[in-house]
């Protein structure tokens, strides 16, 4: 799903996408410059590799998520630290941006159950 910035204004803007097991629910809304405010849930399951023994498991997900979309390149301030995801084609493209937080979760240290029971 691929969202207009320009068409995002103060009024949020909902979505749903989902991948595999995974439901990506929020919404989009103008914060301020070339600011979009992205807050949104994850959930359901992931799969992901066991770091002890290797095997592929359903990892339960259920994550907060916020950050904003910039249009354009972001100028900010360095006194404030932000979590901005640039967008060079005024394009939000929420599939990609899903993918891209199950790859970050996917990314972390986890366990299976028989490991962590060892």
């Amino acid at each position: 799903m691929k969202v207009a910035l320009r068409k995002v204004g103060k009024a949020p803007v909902d979505f749903e996408v989902k991948s595999d097991e995974i439901t990506f629910k929020g919404y989009l809304q103008y914060d301020s410059g070339k600011l979009i405010l992205l807050k949104a849930n994850l959930d359901g399951f992931a799969l992901a590799e066991c770091n002890k023994c290797g095997e592929e498991f359903k990892l339960p997900v259920n994550e907060e998520i916020e950050f904003f979309i910039s249009d354009g390149v972001y100028e900010g301030s360095n006194d404030i630290e932000l979590d901005v995801v640039e967008s060079f084609d005024s394009i939000a493209d929420l599939d990609e941006l899903l993918n891209s937080e199950i790859e970050l979760i996917k990314s972390d240290y986890h366990s299976c159950e028989n490991c962590k029971t060892k």
